[in-house]
C-alpha cells in the first residue's frame, strides 16, 4: 500500500475517470457541514483533495459526525485517534457500519480503502451527502446545517380509498388504453397502391 508507485496506461486512464467525479463545491459544502455538526473540536482541513483526505483519513471525524446525529446513544462507542494503519481503517469501518444502521443504503456507501488509500473520494463525497439528506429527511433534530445543502428523500404517501371508490375506478378507460374516437387513417393514401397481376 505504501509503496504504490503511479500508474500507466489503462490504470492511468481509470483512475483519472475517478478522480474526475470528485466535485470542489460538494467538499465545501460537506466540510461546512460536518464543522456545524460537530463543533469546532474536528478543525477545518486544507481545501482540496489532498487536505479533504488527510482530514478524514483517520475516522475520528467520520465518527463524531456519526455520533453527532445520533439523539441517544452514540453508535461509535470508542473514538481514539491513531496512527496505525489498521487502527485508523478500524475506526474508518466503525463509521461505515454505524452510517448503514443509520439508513445510508449498500449502495451509498464507499470502501474503507477508498478513503484510506484515496482511490475514490467521490464516493466518500456520495456517502456523506447520503448521510446529510437522510439527517435532513428524517427531522429529528440533531441536523445542524442549512437544509437546503442536501436534497430530501421522498417519504411515503400512504392512501386510502373505499371499496366504492376501488369499483368507480374499474369502470373508468384510462388514456393509455388507446381510444377509438377522434383521428385515424381513413381516407389516406401514400403512393400508389400496390398492383397486382
Amino acid at each position: 500500500m505504501a509503496n504504490k508507485g503511479p500508474s500507466f496506461g489503462l490504470s492511468r486512464q481509470v483512475q483519472d475517470k475517478i478522480d474526475s467525479k470528485y466535485d470542489p463545491d460538494l467538499e465545501q459544502i460537506l466540510v461546512e457541514w460536518i464543522c456545524r455538526q460537530c463543533g469546532s473540536g474536528v478543525g477545518r482541513p486544507e481545501a482540496g483533495k489532498v487536505g479533504f483526505q488527510a482530514w478524514l483519513k483517520d475516522g475520528c471525524v467520520l465518527s463524531e459526525l456519526i455520533n453527532s446525529l445520533s439523539a441517544g446513544n452514540k453508535p461509535v462507542k470508542k473514538i481514539a485517534s491513531s496512527s496505525m494503519a489498521f487502527k485508523q481503517m478500524e475506526q474508518i469501518s466503525q463509521f461505515l457500519t454505524a452510517a448503514e444502521n443509520y439508513g445510508v443504503t449498500k449502495t451509498d456507501m464507499f470502501q474503507t480503502v477508498d478513503l484510506w488509500e484515496a482511490k475514490d473520494l467521490a464516493a466518500v463525497q456520495r456517502t456523506l451527502s447520503a448521510l446529510g439528506s437522510l439527517a435532513v429527511t428524517k427531522d429529528e433534530g440533531t441536523y445542524n446545517g442549512d437544509p437546503n445543502w442536501f436534497f430530501k428523500k421522498a417519504q411515503e404517501n400512504k392512501r386510502d380509498f373505499s371499496d366504492d371508490q376501488l369499483k368507480a375506478g374499474k369502470n373508468v378507460i384510462g388514456l393509455q388504453m388507446g381510444s377509438n374516437k377522434g383521428a385515424s387513417q381513413e381516407g389516406m393514401s401514400y403512393g400508389r397502391p400496390r398492383q397486382i397481376l
